[in-house]
């Protein structure tokens, strides 16, 4: 059954029953507990009973004594004090959730000398909540039983010292959560679900909260000589779109910042098609552009004092009678031209339009993409990082800064000239494939011939978008990657 959580911040608990959540220290003491809590200190033989240690993310989990005001209590490891960071009150709201099961009623304190559960603390230990207890399962249509037909509502009391600072803090977390979980709801969709118009669709849904949204059709695209684009969407019966969502944020004449994402809605790999083996996961080959939409929902939703440009290039990329061919040459809408290859390298063929477009339109202080673009960033990162090419180093070190304050990690990988020549086209501009060697660096070095000038970043997230390892706040196959690591970067350096 999944779970809806209405949280609220308080100097002490309210709830009758239900389950307490304590959060202690390892190497401290066996927790005492409050006296509301654990009022025969039943805790302190149970602890020792279960050697539990207070490691970070144990949990202990315990029926409550007798003249407890709870049904039950759980205890929560914290770690080392020296250790904790930030994202470990993440990391406890997600194994809170964890350890709710059937309680409906929950008050989580803090039983750790020395560490206060001031107004942050208890706002990330709410966000970590919202992002474990998302899950998709739309479309699972046997239940238990009828009660699981619904959403069940657990009611969160987090005891915290300042109960209005908390409160404050919790507008901006409960935006970042819907955010990464619009994202996330975007990747697990299935394809015959979400094409391009309608992820379009999804699109101007952000109008309800302010967000400017302008669709480019197919037509718009021809007028534009989006030649790169179209090719990957002409052999697919469901038609292109660009969506264009503009956050007026911040002062009337102050360039925008930009976030553009890779949107292929499926990927069969075109003429050059895929192995079937896990070709269903080509659905999420839009991770990149459901990064985007999420940031742009965040963005509105807590009111960022920044203006932002959000563009998503949508297409199916098929293999019918009027696909693009290996040999093509067709001519981007910077007039520079490109030999196909191979028609599996679709996604910068979609980018380097949106690129440009961005560009030339919006003329930004930045532009960052996202796009699960190659598998190559999979064999060099893995699922843990994603990677990271840039033209300016300050942005670079920006976006590396909140990679690790959101632990969304990045790797930064090189650009040079040489490897830029392996794209060179005996026929055209360049060709979209250099070949196996060195396929994410050669694919980012293809994007930053549309980039000009402008500081720029390229974020391969083929690895971390769909796909990783799960996590205390991420149970999802969609991971909503990118979303809070952006708004990270928005806020520590672009709002007034």
């Amino acid at each position: 059954m999944s779970a809806k959580y209405q949280i609220s911040f308080a100097k002490a608990a309210r709830a009758e029953d239900g389950l307490a959540i304590l959060l202690k220290l390892s190497g401290d003491q066996p927790p005492a507990g409050a006296a509301e809590v654990d009022p025969a200190g039943v805790l302190v033989k149970a602890a020792n009973v279960a050697e539990f240690t207070g490691k970070s993310m144990s949990v202990l989990d315990i029926v409550a004594p007798h003249g407890s005001s709870f049904d039950r209590i759980a205890v929560i490891g914290l770690g080392k004090p020296a250790a904790l960071v930030s994202h470990d009150w993440l990391r406890v709201g997600g194994v809170a959730a964890g350890a709710v099961r059937t309680a409906s009623e929950v008050a989580i304190h803090v039983d750790a000398p020395g560490i206060v559960m001031d107004g942050e603390k208890a706002a990330n230990v709410a966000l970590g909540m919202l992002l474990r207890a998302y899950s998709f399962d739309n479309y699972k249509t046997k239940k238990k039983d009828d009660d699981d037909k619904t959403v069940k509502t657990v009611n969160v009391t987090i005891v915290t010292a300042d109960p209005a600072a908390a409160k404050a803090a919790f507008v901006a977390a409960q935006a970042v959560a819907d955010g990464v979980n619009l994202a996330r709801e975007l990747v697990n969709l299935p394809p015959n679900v979400l094409g391009p118009v309608e992820f379009a669709d999804k699109a101007k849904e952000l109008t309800k909260l302010g967000v400017e949204v302008e669709i480019l059709t197919e037509k718009d695209m021809k007028k534009l000589g989006m030649g790169a684009l179209l090719g990957v969407a002409q052999g697919s019966v469901k038609p292109p779109r660009i969506a264009v969502m503009h956050w007026k944020g911040g002062k009337s004449k102050e360039q925008p910042v930009a976030f553009v994402g890779k949107g292929v809605t499926f990927d069969t790999g075109g003429i050059s098609i895929k192995p079937g083996a896990s070709m269903e996961d080509m659905k999420g080959d839009m991770g990149g552009a459901a990064a985007v939409t999420g940031l742009m929902y965040t963005l509105a939703a807590r009111k960022a004092k920044v203006n932002a440009i959000g563009i998503i290039g949508l297409v199916e990329n098929m293999p019918d009678g009027n696909a693009q061919r290996p040999g093509d040459i067709v001519t981007s809408m910077s007039g520079q031209t490109i030999e196909i290859i191979n028609t599996d390298a679709e996604g910068r063929l979609v980018l380097c339009d949106a690129l440009w477009y961005t560009k030339e339109t919006y003329k930004p202080r930045f532009m960052i993409n996202l796009a699960t673009l190659t598998g190559a960033i999979l064999v060099a990162l893995g699922n843990l990082h994603a990677g990271l090419f840039s033209n300016n180093d300050e942005l670079a070190g920006q976006l590396l800064a909140a990679g690790e304050e959101s632990q969304e990690k990045l790797w930064r990988m090189p650009l040079s000239k040489d490897y830029d020549k392996i794209i060179d086209s005996r026929f055209a501009d360049m060709k979209n494939s250099g070949g196996r060697h060195a396929g994410s660096i050669t694919a980012a070095q293809f994007l930053a011939r549309f980039v000009g000038d402008t500081p720029w970043a390229h974020l391969d997230i083929a690895g971390t978008a769909m796909g990783s390892p799960s996590s205390e706040i991420n149970q999802s196959w969609g991971s909503g990657y990118g979303v809070r690591l952006l708004d990270q970067l928005v806020r520590d350096n672009f709002e007034a």
